[in-house]
């Protein structure tokens, strides 16, 4: 599967922007969809993820996101998109989707992704 990340830009803390993952095929059934996010000179680390419609399609968040961020799988379009709201300056990073086939236990866990894309920068000014 080849995913393509889009949409990101340079907003003002408070601001919201989503941001999409096109995946080249229906991930829906085989595959959790995991957002993760890499900010200059840090780890990358885990944003979100949706389950596949096989486990329930329930979604994960991060701590630092939860509230102000939402998942959301468009199944007809083959599309994951990230509702970012409140959007603070921390919040600066380059934004990857990926998939994963993993028990449910592992789904915030980078390694154990495959297939990123290319991210998307989401630049958050103060």
């Amino acid at each position: 599967v080849q995913l393509q990340a889009s949409g990101g830009g340079l907003v003002q803390a408070g601001d919201s922007l989503r941001i999409s993952c096109t995946a080249s095929e229906d991930t829906s059934r085989r595959y959790h969809m995991g957002w993760f996010r890499q900010g200059p000179g840090k780890e990358r680390e885990f944003v979100a993820a949706i389950a596949r419609r096989t486990s329930g399609g329930r979604a994960f968040y991060a701590d630092p996101v939860k509230g102000r961020f939402t998942i959301s799988r468009d199944t007809i379009k083959n599309v994951v998109y990230l509702e970012m709201n409140n959007l603070r300056p921390e919040d600066t990073a380059v934004y990857y989707c990926a998939v994963s086939s993993v028990v449910l236990s592992g789904i915030g866990m980078v390694d154990q992704y495959r297939s990123w894309g290319r991210g998307t920068q989401v630049t958050v000014s103060s």
